[in-house]
């Protein structure tokens, strides 16, 4: 195992708690504030699972929309547009994916980067 315990990493729209690092996968749950949103994305290489934890999360994939509620999975393949909203309340996404740790690219930013 590459990392023990977890990490918090401060983000602009809540936090991420990676709770995984192997080196082949990681694991992570990502808290979405009240009202935020994480940047409009999609990654070359990276595999996505996502599973709703808490809140009711509003996300965009492929140009659609889906509100998705506590109990939710989704699949995020390379390659696909996404974007994960809590216009509701705060959401917790528990996210599992193969391990590309900087292979995001944003599309657009509600926070300049």
């Amino acid at each position: 195992m590459k990392k023990k315990g977890t990490t918090v990493v401060k983000k602009p729209w809540g936090s991420e708690t990676i709770f995984a690092d192997t080196g082949l996968y990681l694991g992570k749950i990502l808290t979405i504030n009240k009202g935020s949103r994480l940047s409009l994305q999609y990654h070359t290489r990276k595999h996505e699972t996502l599973y709703v934890q808490k809140g009711v999360c509003l996300m965009m994939i492929s140009g659609r929309r889906r509100v998705c509620r506590p109990g939710a999975a989704v699949v995020i393949p390379p390659r696909t547009r996404h974007r994960f909203c809590a216009p509701y309340g705060r959401v917790q996404l528990v996210e599992v994916s193969t391990y590309h740790p900087n292979d995001t690219v944003r599309l657009e930013d509600d926070y300049g980067r």
